[in-house]
């Protein structure tokens, strides 16, 4: 207010508008503007006023507001699209959209705020993964979905071997637990089992939600003796080259789709007999992929025997996804189901389950078994005992 005050009395005693407007560091509108102003309403029309428009017309009227909070009382848990569709029949063409029934009902404080469910498993570290000769490191993900030219849905599931280079797979399936294992058997059938496979944290191949992270698919994967390598959630530069294959189907195969379903799948088909066969590689010396890969020695698959250390039990889990012990069932995760967990002594009350060398963390138990538990004999020394008889 000051400022004005000499603002305007230095410009009314006849100095230079465009020198006050450098002085004071504004523009001449400004300027004017504030000449004007005394001019008109004295030193009252310098206070500071309220730059709140005088009409808003994209404002909602008080009527549409209550009829968005009756309908949402009325369907308590219909969302701004169906609260649209029913305001819709009312109001016609004056309805408020749907993002201005959703501002309506953040404001009125009428949304409920969703529960995000805990996650059990999480990654926080980047992945060391080393691969000194073919099929030691498969990695495998999703590449990002399009849709060929009769509007069918096109996700290919990506297989590679992380030293050769040599793409296993590009085959478009459901991202469901039973397509990806299906073409998983395949190529177990064909190139051998890997000591390891590299995959993200999404589904099918990882549940952020299940003990120790395990989905059906990758338990089935450890129960074979695979080493299960996780990177970090919303870092694609952890499986850095798969993503640049995925860059290369983007630009020589999604950028053209085919006219059918089945046609993209042959056009994946070539591109992948032409990317390990025909392409060189800088990386492999200028050879191909297929000059450099190799079947793995072990060609079936079959679940391997874990050996867990002294004072930790065995037990099978059941099918629906429980551990008994002692009689008592606890549930586990139908991940594990069929499958033959370690089973490890904490105190009276609790119990930590393994699953091979993964932590699936602690189980409590009931008192009324906790000193059972501890009479019964760990499956080393029936072993030990069997062996002595």
């Amino acid at each position: 207010m000051s400022l004005r005050m000499e603002f305007v009395e230095r410009a009314k005693a006849g100095e230079s508008i465009a020198a006050l407007c450098r002085e004071f560091k504004i523009s001449r509108t400004t300027g004017h503007k504030w000449q004007k102003r005394f001019e008109t309403h004295g030193y009252e029309g310098l206070e500071e006023q309220s730059r709140r428009p005088k009409s808003a017309p994209l404002a909602t009227g008080e009527e549409l507001v209550l009829a968005v909070l009756e309908a949402r009382d009325k369907h308590a848990r219909w969302g701004p699209r169906k609260l649209f569709g029913l305001l819709r029949r009312r109001f016609g063409d004056q309805t408020p959209s749907e993002r201005t029934i959703a501002r309506i009902l953040r404001r009125a404080d009428r949304v409920r705020e969703r529960r995000s469910r805990r996650k059990l498993s999480f990654v926080d570290h980047a992945p060391h993964v080393l691969a000194a000769e073919p099929n030691e490191v498969w990695t495998v993900d999703f590449k990002g979905w399009w849709r060929s030219r009769d509007g069918k849905r096109c996700d290919p599931l990506t297989v590679r071997d992380a030293f050769s280079r040599f793409v296993l797979s590009v085959h478009l399936c459901r991202a469901t637990t039973l397509a990806v294992r299906e073409v998983f058997e395949r190529l177990f059938a064909r190139h051998g089992v890997p000591k390891a496979i590299q995959c993200d944290n999404g589904e099918p191949f990882v549940s952020v939600r299940s003990r120790g992270g395990l989905s059906q698919l990758s338990a089935w994967w450890m129960s074979l003796g695979i080493r299960l390598v996780r990177s970090r959630p919303g870092c694609p530069q952890d499986n850095g080259a798969h993503e640049r294959m995925h860059a290369d189907i983007a630009a020589e195969r999604q950028a053209h789709p085919a006219e059918t379903r089945d046609a993209q799948q042959r056009e994946l088909d070539r591109w992948r007999q032409e990317f390990n066969h025909v392409r060189p590689h800088d990386a492999l010396g200028g050879k191909t992929p297929a000059e450099i890969f190799k079947p793995a020695e072990r060609r079936r698959p079959h679940v391997r025997p874990f050996d867990y250390p002294a004072g930790v039990a065995q037990a099978r889990v059941r099918r629906s996804g429980e551990l008994a012990w002692c009689g008592v069932h606890y549930f586990l995760s139908t991940s594990l189901r069929g499958l033959h967990v370690g089973v490890q002594h904490v105190d009276v009350l609790h119990v930590r389950v393994w699953f091979r060398e993964i932590d699936l963390g602690l189980v409590e138990i009931a008192p009324s078994v906790s000193d059972a538990a501890y009479d019964q004999p760990t499956n080393n020394k029936r072993r030990n005992a069997s062996r002595a008889a």
